[in-house]
């Protein structure tokens, strides 16, 4: 079975779900990203969830969504495969980044584009693929955000995950990673949702990170996390090895057609990668990182 785009509507699970598995076995747990079933106290107002959001964007005329996360102030990860077409040297446009948004609320602001870059070998197509334009191994932009009306970047309000390359939070290529995006199979892609999986690096897949997921086409280019949450108070434990938290280490690129395998995919974050093109933006826009 031939992976490709996250695309095809999800089977639909509903409120928490135990842990659950396709036919490649690997088990996962999808929920909703809300605090309570009736949304009374909705998690997309509360760090660690909120620098998460939606991304519309335009290929010529028609809108679609990925997601995408905050990494510095006013600089946003997501896929290159949202922000351009693979070797066809070819930028989408209109892209607003809604960081918490929730059933067609924008709490911290709606905000445009100012800087949009990948690596050049995504974008001419000389890309390592292990298949062409899929599962690649630099699936990665990053988004320079411009201000709101007042002049600021939303991470003043929302604040921003930290990210990082080298296998981070890894052992013996494995690890637990926490998944956030708007996939529109489920609950029609208006709601976050969070997915909790083991990954796993697969160096026959162009080193992608692989986990199991319930998600499907608009969780494009929402983050992998390690260590999701708000780190409690030492009282006789220690830190782990990797204790830094919030750590983004790639974001949604692909999954397969059928939803029967419920797998997803995520080029690793390398310091050829992410860290050249947060490098970039930060030069080119100082703002947006200080």
């Amino acid at each position: 079975m031939s992976p490709g785009f996250v695309g095809a509507p999800a089977a639909s699970e509903g409120g928490i779900a135990p842990q659950d598995y396709g036919t490649n076995n690997h088990p996962f747990s999808t929920a909703k990203a809300d605090l309570s079933s009736g949304g009374v106290t909705p998690t997309n107002t509360y760090f660690p969830y909120r620098p998460a959001g939606k991304l519309f964007f335009n290929m010529g005329s028609a809108t679609y969504i990925c997601s995408a996360s905050l990494i510095k102030r006013g600089v946003a990860v997501t896929a290159a495969h949202c922000v351009a077409n693979f070797g066809q040297k070819q930028f989408y446009t209109n892209w607003q980044f809604i960081p918490g948004y929730r059933n067609g609320a924008a709490p911290y602001g709606t905000y445009t584009v100012a800087r949009a870059s990948l690596l050049s070998s995504y974008y001419n197509g000389t890309d390592s693929c292990y298949q062409s334009g899929v599962i690649c191994t630099n699936d990665v932009a990053v988004l320079v955000l411009n201000t709101n009306p007042s002049g600021a970047y939303p991470g003043n309000s929302t604040g921003w995950f930290g990210y990082a390359t080298g296998g981070y939070g890894f052992v013996n290529n494995q690890t637990q990673i926490t998944q956030l995006g708007y996939p529109a199979g489920l609950d029609n892609g208006v709601y976050m949702e969070r997915n909790d999986s083991s990954g796993f690096k697969n160096t026959t897949y162009s080193n992608n990170t692989i986990i199991g997921s319930n998600m499907d086409g608009g969780s494009s280019g929402g983050p992998w996390i390690v260590n999701f949450g708000i780190a409690p108070t030492l009282t006789g434990e220690t830190n782990g090895s990797a204790p830094n938290r919030n750590i983004v280490v790639g974001v949604t690129s692909w999954g397969y057609t059928s939803t029967a395998v419920k797998e997803e995919g995520a080029s690793a974050f390398t310091s050829t990668n992410i860290t050249t093109l947060v490098n970039g933006a930060c030069t080119a826009i100082p703002a947006a990182c200080s």
